[in-house]
């Protein structure tokens, strides 16, 4: 298991990547991400509005599966289609939060899903939702477009680029 702290504005909170075939439960899933290659193994990335580079993913709407909400984001973000795999998740650990209350609207113990996808259709970029554009890179390039990078995502990477190979 990967671990790391990181600060999200002034809170602190400590990520736990584990590498799962099977879903955490569904009332503590606040969001699901993925990280997309396509046929030539880049990764792809979008520009969110206001906030730069990122891989696709949000928040999953009320009644959206998991697997549906990522396949929305990426279409949604990327404008792109293709095959999932369930990575695992992210534990998000606010216990020694200082600034988490229990008017939060996520929990104190949270998950954040990850999956991977082959891309098999790239849709024309409209821009349309949050994403200015979008672009494919080396796998080790992501950190040079990505500042918060950390080694929960490094172990992440690691895994979607395992299954790929298989």
């Amino acid at each position: 298991m990967t671990r790391c702290t990181v600060q999200w504005g002034a809170s602190t909170v400590e990520l736990s990547w584990k590498e799962e075939e099977t879903l955490p439960p569904r009332e503590l899933i606040t969001s699901v991400h993925g990280f997309c290659f396509d046929a030539a193994d880049r990764f792809m990335l979008v520009d969110l509005k206001h906030r730069g580079w990122d891989f696709p993913g949000g928040h999953l709407e009320h009644g959206e599966t998991p697997e549906a909400a990522f396949r929305r984001e990426a279409l949604e973000e990327g404008y792109v289609e293709g095959d999932l795999q369930l990575l695992g998740s992210v534990t998000v650990d606010h216990s020694d939060n200082p600034g988490w209350s229990e008017d939060s609207p996520y929990p104190k113990v949270g998950y954040q899903v990850f999956y991977v996808m082959r891309i098999t259709k790239v849709l024309p970029f409209d821009g349309e939702f949050e994403s200015a554009s979008r672009t494919f890179v080396e796998s080790g390039a992501v950190p040079d477009y990505y500042p918060n990078w950390h080694p929960v995502y490094e172990a992440i990477m690691g895994a979607a680029l395992a299954k790929l190979q298989n």
